[in-house]
């Protein structure tokens, strides 16, 4: 289709069928379920099972480079969208682009299962970070091709979708975490392995009738030409980066410290120049280049936002492990079951939420409005943890209540912004950059990470009250500004509420 008629796409997808919404959302339902299942089950153990001994089946790393590794490889999860996004605009489509996605990531988490120690590791981060990046934003976008720009059950559809990423994000780590951390961990990474395959199977079998020609369409189709650079250009700079790394790591050249900065100054530039090269494209109208301007600060505030949420998988992991009581009511907790806390809230509280705005219909709070409710509620979940440390100083065990009341304020604060930013990414996006445009918006995770692999180097080296009470002062904030600079987003907006 080298002419994109989305009415079209949206009569070709049956509008009834999955709790009042379009049938293909159960497709990417279920999709994103098992997807997101492997991938946490494999975030819930990966701190631990770096920094635990080899003695005990771990890899021995310290704990400040395991958490700098871990906001590394969330930065480059996320980043890798841009190639899955452009691949999906210029050669694939979402679909197609869907499926190679979801291979990669069932071999990376295939190799992890393996004991073979940091290779291993290496190799499968690779392969995740790959097949992540061209899963995650491409499964998304298809999402806003299930409905007409106007369609009021936008907003929900998403929510519903969001609910099944975290339903796969809660199970994970109550079966596969408790699965390596009690028996072993490459037994619970293999089970991780298991899931993306399930995932896989449910998309093939029922995306031709469910989703028509939602995905199936390449929006800015590379000319003849340019696939042939891009087939020679792909294949010179994959052996350069090959050759560089090999090298690299050889001669000792590429440590785990330059590599983490490398990724940060990476995680920084590349949002930049997506947007400026967005903005002043010859595809891009007017109307779009003030959407894309008003895009701009709820990227910013979004940025803000992960990387306080991002750090549940690190430093509160870490927190759990050694600064919390896991004996609780007669129970024996282990430590990644916390990383399913922010999932379930999240299952419990996406109906509310999705009816909340169909309830409020146009009267429901502005896009900027919602953004700032996230970022105000992410601050108060490290507000809240400057209590413990407190009252119990910062050398006693702590309830683990405190860590459960942290992590249901940033859900609530993702699900004022979360599902809201993946909606106003369908609707802000210039037409020649669709799929490319939800890379951006995964492109605010990397970034955050990006940024938070050099600031979770602080949590040992200042105390605990000011780590937390900073960050989280900063977004709220940050807050307050977006709150100002609401009507001059709307007004830029160009009629997208």
């Amino acid at each position: 289709m080298s002419t994109i008629d989305h009415d079209k796409i949206v009569k070709s997808v049956p509008q009834k069928g999955f709790f009042g919404h379009p049938k293909g959302l159960y497709t990417l339902f279920f999709t994103e379920f098992w997807e997101r299942f492997s991938y946490y089950g494999m975030r819930a153990l990966l701190i631990y099972y770096m920094y635990t001994e080899v003695t005990k089946g771990g890899l021995g790393f310290d704990q400040t480079t395991a958490n700098s590794i871990m906001s590394v490889y969330g930065a480059l999860v996320y980043m890798s969208g841009i190639i899955g996004g452009w691949l999906a605009d210029r050669v694939f489509g979402s679909s197609s682009t869907v499926f190679y996605g979801g291979v990669f990531i069932m071999l990376g988490h295939v190799i992890l299962a393996l004991p073979s120690g940091a290779t291993a590791l290496f190799i499968s981060m690779g392969l995740i970070i790959i097949g992540t990046g061209l899963l995650k934003p491409n499964v998304s976008n298809i999402v806003g091709d299930l409905y007409s720009k106007t369609d009021p059950r936008r907003d929900s559809g998403f929510s519903i979708f969001y609910m099944g990423i975290n339903m796969g994000g809660f199970i994970a780590p109550l079966i596969v975490g408790t699965l390596g951390q009690k028996v072993n961990f490459h037994l619970g990474f293999s089970l991780a392995a298991v899931g993306m395959l399930v995932g896989l199977i449910t998309f093939v079998i029922t995306k031709k009738p469910n989703l028509g020609l939602a995905g199936t369409y390449v929006t800015n189709p590379l000319s003849a030409t340019e696939r042939k650079n891009f087939k020679i250009f792909g294949t010179l700079i994959t052996i350069v980066l090959a050759v560089f790394a090999v090298i690299g790591i050889q001669t000792g050249a590429l440590t785990i410290n330059l590599f983490t900065w490398f990724v940060s100054a990476l995680g920084v530039l590349i949002p930049i120049v997506y947007f400026i090269v967005m903005y002043f494209s010859k595809k891009t109208s007017p109307v779009e280049q003030s959407r894309v301007l008003a895009y701009i600060p709820l990227f910013l505030a979004a940025v803000m936002f992960w990387a306080i949420q991002e750090q549940g998988s690190n430093i509160l992991a870490t927190y759990a492990d050694q600064r919390t009581n896991l004996n609780f009511l007669g129970m024996t907790l282990a430590s990644s079951w916390f990383q399913s806390l922010n999932p379930i809230f999240i299952v419990l509280l996406s109906p509310v939420f999705a009816w909340l705005w169909i309830r409020l219909g146009k009267k429901q709070p502005s896009t900027p409005i919602k953004f700032s409710l996230g970022l105000l509620f992410a601050g108060l979940s490290f507000i809240i943890m400057i209590i413990p440390a407190y009252m119990s100083g910062p050398n006693t065990l702590v309830s683990p209540l405190w860590l459960v009341l942290s992590f249901f304020l940033v859900v609530i604060g993702e699900l004022c912004l979360s599902p809201v930013g993946l909606s106003a990414t369908t609707k802000l996006a210039p037409a020649a950059f669709s799929a490319q445009t939800m890379s951006l918006w995964f492109l605010s995770n990397a970034m955050a990470q990006a940024i938070n692999a050099q600031v979770v180097k602080l949590f040992d080296k200042v105390p605990e009250t000011v780590y937390f009470g900073i960050i989280g002062l900063l977004a709220i904030v940050l807050c307050g500004v977006m709150l100002l600079l609401t009507p001059v987003i709307k007004k830029a907006m160009k009629g997208i509420h």
